[in-house]
């Protein structure tokens, strides 16, 4: 009984750690070679950004570099900052006035992606492609 009680507050203790609310950072993304993305806040505050295997792709294109973008996720430090999952559209730019998805481009095939790249069809370089998010988005 006492292994059940044990078991059960653990896992109560996880959930109530990992069921902190995302907040929401603006800034300019800032992509230097050789060290982590980080994000210059409105208020000035550098902040280093992370997140799954395809956020850490798409924050490792300088083509990236000083855009404006709006970033959800969670403080894990200080000064460090974990995006929600890519397939929940954690990272925006601001361009024309909206926010937009970052995605990639193949003019070649035709092909959209959402992480940089070859083409996986022609092995093309992609461009980076700024769409609109689908309408149902829960972004503003």
């Amino acid at each position: 009984m006492r292994l059940y009680l044990s078991f059960l507050a653990l896992a109560a203790a996880c959930f109530a750690a990992d069921s902190k609310a995302s907040v929401t950072l603006h800034g300019t993304l800032v992509i230097r070679e050789g060290k982590p993305a980080s994000m210059e806040t409105l208020d000035r505050k550098n902040v280093q950004l992370d997140g799954d295997a395809a956020t850490r792709k798409v924050l490792g294109d300088a083509r990236l570099n000083g855009f404006q973008v709006q970033a959800r996720g969670r403080f894990t430090g200080t000064n460090r900052f974990t995006l929600d999952p890519a397939h929940s559209r954690s990272l925006l730019v601001r361009k024309d006035g909206g926010l937009k998805m970052i995605s990639y481009w193949c003019d070649v095939c035709s092909i959209r992606a959402y992480t940089p790249g070859l083409c996986a069809c022609c092995q093309a370089e992609t461009e980076v492609s700024l769409i609109d998010p689908p309408e149902h988005s829960d972004q503003k």
